[in-house]
């Protein structure tokens, strides 16, 4: 009886529709880290293709915005939503923060087409930058278009230079990515929606306090599938 009551005090105080963003806001977060996580498992099971092995296993972190949407011809705005799961200690993949990105060059400029964008942080500087308010790719993180092939060898040169290695896949190509200038944001209200409490990426993907929802473990269970355990740095 208590709990009816209660109910019927929050829809009362509380703006219909506010309830039913905040609802859209779950919904689009949970699916948005299953389309992540279709991207990323198409990707890594593309014959002769994928993002190396060696380089994802010495990963720090790995973000995917799937379906990157890009306007205009040589010039144009691109904008996404995507989720970033970060290593714990012992190499396992922890709880997925959500981020969005926009603006910069993404390598091809043809009008219209939608872009799975792959990011691999490989240090801990790089993950620091993404947890600035705004953190732009390539003004202070060293940035490299990747590798691609499962059993590529992975130059020590990438390994050692680069913060951020990226990746696209557009119309069936995977390829290493050129980007620079592109826009990181933390998406609080996402992040909000789907762990019922204001937090910040920072308490989800560095300190751990939060575990993953079960209706957003797809993201976290699919990286663990193709690295289920990182190199000892």
């Amino acid at each position: 009886m208590k709990k009816i009551v209660l109910i019927a005090l929050i829809c009362l105080l509380v703006p219909a529709n506010t309830i039913t963003s905040f609802a859209q806001s779950k919904a689009d977060a949970r699916d948005r880290a299953k389309r992540a996580a279709t991207a990323f498992q198409e990707i890594m099971s593309a014959m002769d293709q994928g993002i190396p092995q060696d380089l994802l296993d010495r990963s720090y972190c790995v973000a995917v915005f799937p379906s990157v949407k890009k306007g205009g011809f040589i010039v144009g705005g691109q904008y996404g939503k995507g989720l970033i799961s970060c290593r714990r200690s012992q190499g396992s993949w922890g709880a997925p923060a959500y981020f969005t990105i926009g603006g910069g060059s993404f390598g091809l400029q043809i009008g219209g087409q939608a872009v799975d964008l792959v990011l691999l942080i490989m240090n801990k500087s790089g993950v620091d930058g993404l947890l600035e308010d705004k953190f732009e790719i390539g003004a202070g993180a060293a940035v490299s278009a990747g590798p691609v092939g499962r059993n590529t060898h992975v130059s020590t040169d990438v390994l050692l230079k680069s913060q951020i290695v990226s990746y696209s896949r557009s119309r069936g190509l995977f390829a290493g990515l050129e980007l620079k200038g592109a826009v990181i944001m933390q998406d609080n209200s996402s992040n909000e929606a789907i762990y019922g409490q204001e937090i910040s990426a920072r308490e989800i993907i560095v300190d751990g306090k939060v575990r993953t929802p079960s209706d957003i473990s797809v993201f976290p269970l699919t990286l663990r599938k193709f690295s289920p355990k990182g190199i000892v740095r």
